[in-house]
């Protein structure tokens, strides 16, 4: 499967490319995500799974004293660099998520992963959760957004976003792949994955990887802000649960 991924976002590293919010979710997702961080000054936070940098380059706008961003994909960490502008704040570094040995020795404040474990399985998340859990300061935080694991069976294939099961049922179909895709507002098509985990996984995961305190969950999808600004993009999915923000305190 990392080879699969790698070359998806090596061949589409352009299209994830944007200065300001432009994919469904950056608006559905990646602005919860930078409001649910809070105050990050003076901070030193991981990006897990950064692609080409661009909630890395709004954790800096917010005052974080260090982002270290690592993605699998040498093409999307270039174009993270590229866009960095030479930002002292901004490092990247390709790495396979998948083995955590690869991320370097030390610990940092704060970490997120912004769609990264709907790539990996469920033995791998768990690696990346005990990972995360040892390397976070007292105190510190880790917050994660995944795919909401309903979303592939109450949306059928339509734009912006969809996931296609397959006929897989919802129980039983851990570790299977869902293609999908999400749209850009400027129509741009991305190709995006889903390695299916029920949310009953996901606390199994978290416990079994060392977080012993209940993590802050929402469930995230279009508000009426978002269909009052594009109605015909944003309209199609009002009501639909699209995401998971799990916000996760050391």
């Amino acid at each position: 499967m990392t080879r699969d991924i790698r070359s998806l976002y090596e061949q589409a590293s352009s299209d994830w490319e944007r200065s300001a919010p432009l994919l469904l979710s950056d608006y559905t997702a990646r602005e919860r995500v930078l409001e649910a961080v809070g105050d990050i000054r003076g901070l030193h936070l991981w990006d897990l799974g950064c692609g080409e940098g661009y909630v890395s380059r709004r954790l800096a706008a917010l005052g974080a004293r260090q982002v270290d961003g690592f993605d699998l994909s040498a093409a999307m960490v270039e174009g993270a660099q590229r866009q960095a502008h030479g930002r002292e704040a901004l490092h990247y570094c390709v790495a396979d998520l998948a083995v955590p040995q690869q991320l370097p020795p030390g610990s940092c404040d704060a970490a997120v992963a912004v769609f990264l474990f709907n790539y990996l399985s469920l033995a791998a998340t768990q690696r990346l959760l005990a990972h995360v859990y040892g390397a976070l300061r007292p105190g510190g935080f880790f917050l994660f957004t995944v795919p909401h694991p309903a979303f592939p069976y109450l949306h059928q294939q339509h734009p912006p976003f969809f996931l296609d099961p397959a006929g897989q049922p919802y129980l039983g179909s851990e570790d299977q792949i869902f293609a999908g895709r999400i749209w850009r507002r400027d129509g741009v098509v991305n190709t995006v994955r889903a390695c299916h985990k029920t949310l009953q996984d996901y606390f199994r995961l978290l416990a079994a990887s060392g977080w012993q305190r209940l993590p802050q969950l929402e469930e995230l999808g279009v508000t009426e802000a978002h269909v009052a600004l594009d109605p015909a993009f944003f309209g199609p999915l009002q009501g639909v649960p699209l995401h998971l923000l799990f916000l996760l305190r050391r």
